[in-house]
């Protein structure tokens, strides 16, 4: 029996990049697999595909800005699957501006609220049900919640939120049973890039990476659900854009940030 058979598994933003591969990658394990965004249509087509490739699935609409729809989808997990084994918060928005030229500064407050409270609020109110399961909070973070990434001032500080709560989390959570993996990719080939807002907080529409040059959104799946059933603390999808400028940090800071300004240029 694989790791997660039968096991409920809540996914936030499941209707595309990350957490639509997620899922994919998931459902041949034959887990129960509850599929949470604010696009129901594109959410039944991954939970359809899903389905098709083993797993049991429940579609449940979710902005999770909203602490009431947070509740809503934990209390719908419950009661149709009898509890909760793992929460993935992957929900994200993203920017790609200079502070400077930054029109309207509501953007900052989004991309906390999303980024951020969209992982706190899900996370309060399933971790009665993960005590009980001896469960699992895994969190879609990014390399910019552990370095400065310039254009991406507002995301950066919003991933650095997430790091600081789930690792504190973890150690209130100590010898409790449940574990926190926190996953930091690197670029992704994903939809967060056409969206990500402007100056102006609009999507841009279109990405700015070369996105023949970084990682598949299949790619970064894989990786987190290797560091899931190991419940790893830190899942880094990349050797030189993660691990090394972690080091790097350390010992030549000045290093790490000539290295964060190149690859932003060059889109990889």
């Amino acid at each position: 029996m694989s790791a997660y058979t039968g096991k409920s598994i809540v996914v936030t933003g499941a209707s595309q990049g990350i957490g639509k591969a997620l899922c994919l990658a998931l459902a041949p394990q034959r887990p129960r697999l509850v599929l949470a965004a604010r696009d129901v249509a594109r959410l039944e087509e991954v939970a359809s595909a899903c389905r098709a490739a083993g797993a049991e699935t429940l579609v449940v609409s979710t902005d999770v800005t909203s602490p009431d729809e947070c509740r809503r989808l934990v209390d719908r997990t419950v009661e149709t699957f009898g509890g909760l084994d793992v929460l993935v918060n992957n929900a994200g928005v993203s920017m790609n501006a200079r502070f400077e030229e930054v029109e309207d500064l509501a953007l900052y407050e989004r991309l906390m609220k999303v980024n951020y409270l969209g992982c706190v609020y899900p996370t309060h109110y399933a971790l009665p049900h993960l005590k009980k399961s001896r469960g699992q909070i895994v969190v879609m973070s990014s390399l910019a919640g552990l370095n400065g990434v310039p254009t991406r001032t507002g995301y950066a500080a919003s991933k650095h939120a997430v790091f600081g709560f789930f690792d504190s989390l973890r150690i209130e959570l100590a010898g409790s049973g449940v574990s926190v993996t926190v996953v930091a990719p690197y670029f992704v080939l994903s939809e967060i890039h056409r969206r990500s807002a402007g100056a102006d907080g609009k999507a841009q529409g279109k990405s700015p990476m070369q996105e023949d040059k970084i990682m598949t959104a299949e790619a970064c799946a894989a990786l987190t659900v290797a560091g899931m059933e190991k419940r790893e603390r830190l899942v880094v999808t990349n050797w030189r854009g993660g691990r090394l400028s972690r080091l790097l940090r350390i010992l030549a800071p000045g290093v790490t940030d000539r290295l964060a300004e190149k690859a932003v240029r060059e889109g990889k």
